[in-house]
C-alpha cells in the first residue's frame, strides 16, 4: 500500500514517508466542518458507491508529476537512458494503475507485477546493450516506486547491466544518495523532484519552477538537476499526482465527469469536500478549486491525503469529492 503524503497540495511538492493521519479532537480533525457561508444553491450531496473515478482537471489546476527516471550523471551514457527511456514509453496513468492494483489488491509483489507487465507489453524489445556494469536502482518506500524500480532493472538488464533495486526510503533519504552516485537510478515525479531541487538550493520559500506544462516543468526540472549531476529521462504519459475523486454513482447522478462540470452543477450547501486538514489552507486543494474552478463546497470533512479514510469515505457516501492520487488501485476497473 502507498505510504507517503505528497506535499503538493502546498506550494512546494515534497513526499514524505507517511501517510497523514488527522486525530479526533478539535474541530475539524475529523467528521465534517460547519457548512460554509460561502456555499449558495443545493449542491450535490454524496452518494456511496464501490468504485471511484477520478474527475478531469480540465483547467489544469495541478502541476505536472509525470513518472520520470532519474539518474547520476556520471552513468547516464545514451544506452541506459534509452532503456529507461523505454519504460516511460510503456506507461501511462491507466497502466500506473493496474500495476498498482496488481500489488496492493491483488497482492502480487512488484516484482512480479513488473515482470508480467514488461511481457505483456515488449518491454525489452529494441533495447540496445551499452558499457555494462554494476547499477542499484533505488526505490522510495511505497509500493509504486518499488514497482518502477523493477521495471527499471528488467530494462537496465537487457542493455546489459548487472541490475539490483534497493529500497531507501523517502526523497530526503535517496536524493543525496543519487547526487553521491550511492544509486544510480531513481523512479521520480517531475514536479515533486523540480520543487524539492528548488527548494533545497534556494529555501522553502523560493519561486515554484514547476507547471501544469510538462515540458516546462521537465525543462526546469533538467536545469534543477545539473547542479547536483543528476540527469533526467523522457518522462512517461504515466501521472501520480493529486485528484479529485466522486463516486462512480455519484458521477452518474449528477453528470459531472470533470471538475468544471462538478463546480457548474454542484457549487452548494450539501456538498461535502473530503480531504487532509491543511487542505482547507494549500492553493492545489480547496482553494484552487474555488479559484480555478468556482467551485463552492458546503462543508469540509478532514479526514487524510489519499489514504483509506477519504476513499471509505466517498464509498460510504460521507462525502461528494475527496483528494485521492491520480494513479491509486481506486480508480482500477477491473
Amino acid at each position: 500500500m502507498r505510504a507517503r503524503t505528497r506535499l503538493a497540495i502546498g506550494a512546494v511538492g515534497v513526499v514524505a514517508g507517511a501517510a497523514l493521519l488527522t486525530g479526533c479532537g478539535d474541530a475539524g480533525s475529523s467528521g465534517t466542518d460547519a457548512p460554509q457561508t460561502s456555499a449558495s444553491g443545493a449542491g450535490c450531496a454524496p452518494v456511496a458507491g464501490k468504485q471511484l473515478i477520478a474527475l478531469t482537471d480540465d483547467k489544469k489546476l495541478q502541476n505536472s508529476d509525470n513518472v520520470i527516471p532519474a539518474v547520476n550523471s556520471k552513468v547516464a551514457n545514451p544506452q541506459l537512458i534509452a532503456a529507461l527511456d523505454k519504460v516511460s514509453g510503456a506507461l501511462d496513468t491507466p497502466k500506473l494503475v493496474q500495476l498498482n492494483k496488481a500489488v496492493d489488491v491483488d497482492r502480487k509483489t512488484p516484482k512480479v507485477a513488473a515482470e508480467e507487465f514488461a511481457g505483456a507489453n515488449n518491454l525489452t524489445a529494441g533495447i540496445a546493450k551499452g558499457p555494462g556494469g554494476e547499477i542499484v536502482v533505488g526505490a522510495a518506500n511505497f509500493s509504486e516506486s518499488q514497482i518502477l524500480g523493477e521495471l527499471y532493472r528488467i530494462a537496465l538488464t537487457a542493455a546489459g547491466y548487472q541490475v539490483k533495486v534497493q529500497q531507501i526510503g523517502n526523497r530526503e533519504l535517496y536524493e543525496p544518495a543519487l547526487e553521491k552516485g550511492e544509486v544510480q537510478v531513481v523512479p521520480e515525479y517531475a514536479s515533486t523532484m523540480a520543487e524539492f531541487l528548488n527548494t533545497k538550493a534556494n529555501g522553502q520559500s523560493a519561486k515554484p519552477v514547476s507547471s501544469p506544462d510538462i515540458n516546462t516543468t521537465v525543462t526546469a526540472l533538467k536545469a534543477e538537476g545539473e547542479k547536483v549531476g543528476i540527469t533526467f529521462g523522457a518522462p512517461a504519459a504515466a501521472q501520480d499526482q493529486n485528484a479529485f475523486a466522486v463516486t462512480q454513482e455519484f458521477a452518474d447522478k449528477y453528470g459531472v465527469r470533470t471538475l468544471s462540470e462538478l463546480a457548474a452543477k454542484c457549487s452548494g450547501s450539501a456538498t461535502v469536500l473530503g480531504g487532509p486538514p491543511e487542505c482547507q489552507q494549500r492553493p492545489f486543494c480547496k482553494p484552487g478549486l474555488e479559484k480555478t474552478y468556482g467551485l463552492s463546497v458546503g462543508s469540509f470533512s478532514s479526514l487524510d491525503q489519499g489514504g483509506p479514510l477519504t476513499k471509505n469515505g466517498l464509498r460510504e457516501g460521507k462525502i461528494s469529492v475527496g483528494l485521492v492520487f491520480s494513479s491509486d488501485s481506486a480508480f482500477a476497473t477491473s
